[in-house]
């Protein structure tokens, strides 16, 4: 792929992550039942075969796909993923949970400006590889609680995409603290995808994405004490058959994946013989007033991996499906504003008694002095 192909990517791959989306359930269908989580969010559990997902126009023919085509081989010795999802949602079977539309989570656009070429203020710390094509990305990763701006954004995700004359089809997932697309200051799961003719969005704010799980969604709100993390482990990957983009949960030892759902491969024009590119990091908006918000754990890497923000056993699916881990192809450093973030990268044994891989350290303090 061409240096200026990437870059096209990454310019209008960065905007969108910051656009604004409105997330909703679609009230004019009748759920089978509708209940709050702990952290007063409300999901309604709809028929699967009516959930707003299938409105799409490039859906009319669409069959669900119930499950991935192959199964996943769990890893060994992998921290517990105790932390998140741990309360699974329950939804009837036959039934998908769909977060409900509230005023709490209406976006509050007098106070989001979405990046754009003309307007600085995102800064990246990560890795990607572009030697694809790639079938898919999987990594373990954690969110922390972080002194947020209303009108700034903190993420930290994983990332497949592909880009042609300017053109970008893309899909990520991982978390986020970001007030103009909540409406709050925690720290939230998500996925969101882009593909033809731009089209795309934050979990279910628009049709496309197909949810399968009745126990688990993309997009869920935690509520971490400071300093301590919330873990995830996921995975985007090609469905072999279908050619759909499944979006997985994935477990230790032989416990079973959980499969939350898929992008269908209808919805994409670039990425129907795999990924072009993947990648893993952090990225953040700065204000209106050029102040920029921390990121990971808000302090820089150091050699007590503990220190920041963490990305563990960063693999990803080769154009044969064979898991490779991520520094096995050619990989690229992602960082802008050495003064406010900060990278690490290596492979490490052990950490909190379980096996690491390849792994990416990031994250800082953000502030004023972070650049354009």
């Amino acid at each position: 792929m061409s240096t200026e192909i990437i870059m096209a990517l990454i310019m209008n791959l960065l905007p969108l992550l910051f656009s604004v989306a409105l997330v909703h359930s679609d009230q004019s269908i009748l759920p089978l039942k509708s209940f709050k989580t702990s952290g007063n969010v409300t999901y309604d559990c709809i028929d699967i075969h009516k959930q707003p997902g299938l409105d799409h126009p490039l859906l009319k023919n669409h069959t669900i796909q119930m499950k991935p085509s192959a199964s996943r081989l769990e890893l060994k010795n992998q921290t517990s993923n105790n932390y998140v999802y741990k309360k699974k949602i329950g939804c009837p079977y036959g039934t998908v949970p769909v977060l409900r539309n509230s005023k709490e989570y209406i976006i509050n656009t007098q106070y989001f400006h979405p990046l754009s070429r003309d307007r600085p203020g995102t800064h990246i710390a990560g890795v990607r590889s572009s030697n694809g094509p790639f079938r898919g990305i999987e990594a373990w990763s954690n969110g922390y609680a972080l002194n947020i701006g209303k009108d700034q954004a903190s993420y930290s995700q994983i990332y497949i995409g592909s880009g042609s004359n300017k053109e970008v089809n893309f899909i990520q997932a991982g978390f986020m603290i970001n007030p103009s697309v909540f409406g709050d200051r925690r720290v939230w799961s998500y996925g969101f995808w882009q593909g033809k003719d731009g089209k795309g969005c934050y979990n279910t704010a628009c049709p496309g994405f197909v949810q399968v799980s009745h126990e688990a969604t993309l997009v869920q709100v935690f509520d971490p004490k400071p300093g301590v993390p919330v873990w995830l482990r996921c995975s985007i990957h090609q469905d072999k058959q279908t050619g759909n983009w499944w979006v997985t949960l994935l477990s230790k030892d032989s416990k079973p994946s959980l499969d939350i759902g898929y992008w269908p491969k209808e919805l994409f024009n670039l990425l129907n013989n795999g990924a072009n590119m993947v990648g893993v990091g952090g990225v953040v908006q700065a204000s209106r007033s050029g102040s920029s918000p921390p990121l990971g754990t808000g302090k820089f890497p150091t050699v007590d991996l503990r220190e920041s923000a963490i990305f563990t056993n960063i693999e990803a699916l080769n154009s044969n499906y064979q898991r490779r881990k991520l520094d096995s192809f050619h990989i690229e450093k992602l960082l802008d504003s050495p003064n406010c973030y900060g990278l690490r990268l290596g492979q490490a044994q052990l950490f909190h008694r379980n096996q690491l891989g390849y792994f990416l350290n990031y994250g800082g303090p953000g502030g004023k002095s972070c650049g354009v």
